[in-house]
């Protein structure tokens, strides 16, 4: 989403970084930069003016000239700034004292709205939630029926009506529902439009009459710049919004529209959708989302994923494993699919310090590469796997057939593993020696 401005922010961030000393001249070129990278992102141009503005404001203060690393120092201020252009803070959702939580999502047709239904339901019920997703479109073709397929790939419990003509109606009886059934969350998925009407805004708004939503959350698509934000600012003057939901952050858009959706309504950005998976839901963090526009990675992000995704039991015993050189291929394709459960490997490369950059210069994942590898592993039979130096040549052609790839693929990747174990002996060694403390 962010690439093209990342790249030129970071080169902004070099040169002011190698400078000792910066002059009024050194900002003001600097900030040129920073306004019209900005600019170039789609950001809308009083966004961009006032968040320039405020950097240079910062940027001349006494502390800067006093500090050791001016240019640091003003990498700082821009980071901190960029985080206040996002919102500043990582806002919580607010859950009714008295459940269930009924949240209304609301937003035009197109955003993924419904889909996005469902990665909430299944953030929530990975939370230790009980949501259900209410079909409260009546006016799209499918659409109940949509959120019920959506509902049952996040694992959630869907309410539906079909032959249902009111969609107020239909949103009262599935909260006394969710009362009734000890359902503590009420996803309501609302009627959209091709463009804001008079018509779409009084049915949301008898809707949160009759509900009395705790969250009013606006699903944009990050895709359509500009007009995202128009949308989004009239939604919060007619409606009255809570927070926004940025889809498709994960696309090659500029990412103008998250950075001015914030100042221009002054709601926070609570999730954004990174994929097309139902787990492709992240809440959304400011502080973060600009050390990655800064090209200084994400860690807590990278960390929190694997936290999610990986067995802590597993991980033990794959290190013990690893200090007994029993690591095997099945070893191997097990680690792998835990890794890619974590999301796309590109995405994972860009919340490391300093690979964001590397990727921006020309290094590319092939997700296709690991699934050969994956097709492989599960053509080779149990004894293979825990002692691949039994796989001669009629095997390697066996493997090869069975796995759709060439005897060159299964060569190279035996080849790969067997240097990785020669390399964990050799740690292994160190380790012995005194040279090396693994970390407990």
């Amino acid at each position: 989403m962010f690439q093209g401005l990342s790249e030129k922010f970071e080169r902004i961030v070099k040169k002011l970084r190698g400078r000792g000393v910066l002059t009024e001249q050194n900002i003001a070129e600097a900030l040129k930069e920073v306004r019209l990278a900005l600019l170039e992102a789609d950001v809308n141009f009083k966004v961009a003016r006032d968040f320039v503005a405020r950097v240079k404001e910062a940027a001349l203060g006494q502390e800067v000239w006093k500090s050791l690393t001016p240019g640091q120092m003003v990498v700082k201020i821009v980071h901190d700034e960029l985080t206040t252009l996002l919102g500043g803070t990582h806002r919580e959702m607010r859950f009714a004292s008295k459940p269930p939580t009924v949240i209304m999502l609301v937003g035009l047709h197109g955003t993924g709205k419904t889909t996005t239904a469902g990665k909430l339901g299944h953030l929530l019920k990975r939370r230790g939630r009980f949501p259900i997703l209410v079909a409260a479109d009546l006016q799209r073709p499918a659409a109940v029926r949509q959120v019920q397929v959506v509902a049952q790939q996040a694992g959630v419990t869907a309410f539906a009506r079909a032959d249902a003509r009111d969609p107020v109606a239909v949103v009262q009886e599935a909260v006394q529902h969710a009362k009734q059934h000890g359902h503590d969350v009420v996803i309501v998925d609302s009627a959209g439009r091709l463009h804001i009407d008079e018509e779409l805004m009084a049915e949301l708004k008898r809707m949160r009459e009759a509900s009395h939503p705790d969250e009013v959350l606006l699903v944009v698509d990050a895709m359509a710049g500009q007009d995202a934000v128009t949308v989004a600012d009239q939604f919060h003057k007619q409606l009255g919004l809570d927070g926004l939901i940025m889809t498709k952050m994960d696309g090659d858009a500029r990412g103008g529209a998250a950075l001015s959706a914030v100042a221009v309504t002054g709601c926070p950005i609570a999730f954004i959708g990174v994929g097309e998976r139902v787990d492709a839901l992240e809440p959304f963090h400011p502080d973060r989302m600009a050390s990655r526009i800064l090209g200084m990675g994400d860690v807590l992000t990278l960390v929190e994923r694997a936290q999610e995704t990986m067995d802590e039991e597993a991980a033990r015993e794959m290190e013990r494993k690893l200090r007994r050189r029993e690591f095997t291929l099945q070893d191997f394709l097990d680690q792998m699919r835990q890794v890619r459960k974590m999301g796309p490997l590109d995405q994972l490369l860009e919340m490391i310090p300093g690979l964001g950059r590397a990727q921006a210069a020309g290094l590319k994942v092939d997700e296709k590469q690991l699934g050969r590898i994956e097709a492989i592993i599960n053509s080779m039979t149990r004894e293979e796997r825990h002692h691949p130096e039994v796989i001669d040549g009629s095997r390697r052609r066996r493997i090869a057939r069975g796995s759709g790839t060439t005897v060159q693929d299964v060569n190279r990747l035996l080849k790969q593993f067997d240097e990785a174990r020669r390399l964990m002996r050799q740690i292994e060694g160190m380790s012995r020696k005194g040279r090396l403390k693994f970390p407990i």
